[in-house]
């Protein structure tokens, strides 16, 4: 029950990951749902609260589960850590652990000390989940390349949602001036083609089939990010992400 309680709430919160895993085999979603539900609560933790200590109290709450998780003793009961608790390890707990500690940039209106920062910020989030979904499938090398092509998927989605934080009073990028959005998005592609992942990683990293078509637009014109106007069809979404599965 609590594997599907987990694809429910990735199914809300995150669509491009629920469709990701839904595109992996069966065994793999085990393995991904639980993980991509427990980001789904701490990458919403910072936004439903009403003010930064509250915020602070859920991101801590998540701490403390990854905690137990890793003593290997009893865990606190609840639909996503019941799930979790079963595909994750001390190691495992560990990555996830820096990934909720960047999340706490979410909860206040500083902008990223420098690019360095921000570049860090996409790899303990999106890199640092997909390094421990990796795991979780089997992989034991080639975390370098897992994480780059997941801070490229994290980098596309992160340019989707500029014009939202922006709203919501936060200072996405360090410097948003159509020269630097292209560096970014050229930096994106440039990890994308570093190195394939391990077969045994190809489902983790399959929630980042939408980076090259979405950061080859944002390389050629730039203006369309702060615009809010970078996208694709549906049909070039979904045809992407079929095409893709066929490597697993």
């Amino acid at each position: 029950m609590s594997l599907q309680a987990c694809a429910e709430i990735v199914r809300r919160g995150d669509p491009d990951r629920f469709l990701a895993a839904m595109a992996a085999p069966p065994a793999a979603r085990r393995v991904l749902f639980p993980l991509y539900a427990f980001n789904v609560e701490v990458a919403r933790a910072p936004w439903v609260a009403s003010e930064p200590m509250i915020g602070e109290m859920r991101l801590q709450w998540w701490v403390d589960v990854l905690d137990e998780i890793a003593a290997g003793g009893p865990v606190r009961r609840h639909e996503v850590v019941d799930a979790l608790a079963g595909v994750l390890d001390a190691e495992g707990a560990a990555v996830l652990r820096r990934l909720v500690a960047r999340r706490r940039w979410d909860l206040y209106a500083e902008p990223f000390a420098d690019t360095e920062d921000f570049a860090d910020y996409l790899d303990a989030t999106a890199g640092g989940l997909a390094w421990v979904a990796a795991r979780g499938l089997g992989c034991r090398g080639g975390e370098r390349a897992v994480r780059d092509i997941a801070w490229a998927g994290g980098l596309a989605n992160w340019f989707l949602a500029i014009p939202v934080l922006e709203v919501r009073g936060r200072f996405p990028l360090v410097d948003g001036r159509p020269a630097a959005v292209a560096a970014l998005a050229a930096e994106g592609l440039a990890r994308l083609a570093r190195s394939p992942a391990p077969k045994p990683a190809r489902a983790a990293v399959l929630a980042s089939w939408r980076a090259k078509p979405l950061l080859r637009q944002a390389r050629r014109d730039p203006g369309r990010v702060a615009a809010g106007t970078l996208r694709q069809s549906e049909f070039a979404r979904r045809l992407g992400l079929i095409v893709r599965s066929f490597a697993l």
